[in-house]
């Protein structure tokens, strides 16, 4: 199975450097010297990385055959793919890889049908499950543990405990405005 773990950003100095855009919880073990990645587009590859390095924050990666600034800023927003064993599981207890989510039956602690899991949108803050309901439509759960209880491969099924106004209209709207002037008028 093929898994985007990365995309390449900008080039970084002269040496052939490059940033990228991590997407991986393992990048220690899919970005590390010696892995050799297929690319999309294909043509840009596959690509071996020679060295990887963390400044200011970001992952600087160089590849074998790229040594100056040009030959790095022509792989710009190519997409780094790992191959994975389908059954390599993450190394943490509750960490899943997406392809092990996508298809999941969503439903609610009360057993009531929510829909199926068809995209996993990574977000800066959080990431969210893209839900197809039965009747088409979309609804975004986010992936935290206040929400999804439980994820259940052999099942296959998550299970979640959405607060109001999540999966349906029964949104509860509470206003500090309303509590004074209701607080106003019984003075």
């Amino acid at each position: 199975m093929q898994l985007v773990v990365a995309r390449i950003g900008r080039a970084h100095g002269i040496k052939g450097e490059v940033t990228v855009e991590v997407r991986t919880d393992e990048p220690e073990l899919r970005l590390g010297p010696g892995a050799v990645l297929a690319t999309d587009p294909a043509s840009a590859g596959p690509l071996t990385i020679a060295s990887g390095r963390v400044h200011s924050g970001r992952l600087l990666l160089r590849f074998e055959g790229v040594h100056d600034r040009t030959g790095a800023e022509a792989l710009r927003n190519t997409l780094l793919i790992a191959d994975v064993d389908p059954e390599e599981l993450p190394e943490g207890e509750d960490e899943y890889y997406d392809h092990q989510l996508i298809d999941l039956d969503v439903v609610t602690k009360a057993g009531e049908e929510v829909g199926r899991i068809t995209e996993i949108s990574h977000l800066p803050t959080q990431d969210l499950f893209v839900v197809e309901r039965p009747d088409g439509s979309e609804v975004f759960v986010p992936f935290v543990e206040e929400i999804v209880a439980e994820i259940d491969l052999e099942e296959q099924r998550a299970v979640i405990t959405p607060p109001p106004g999540l999966i349906d209209d029964r949104a509860e709207v509470a206003s500090s405005r309303d509590a004074s002037e209701s607080g106003d008028a019984a003075r």
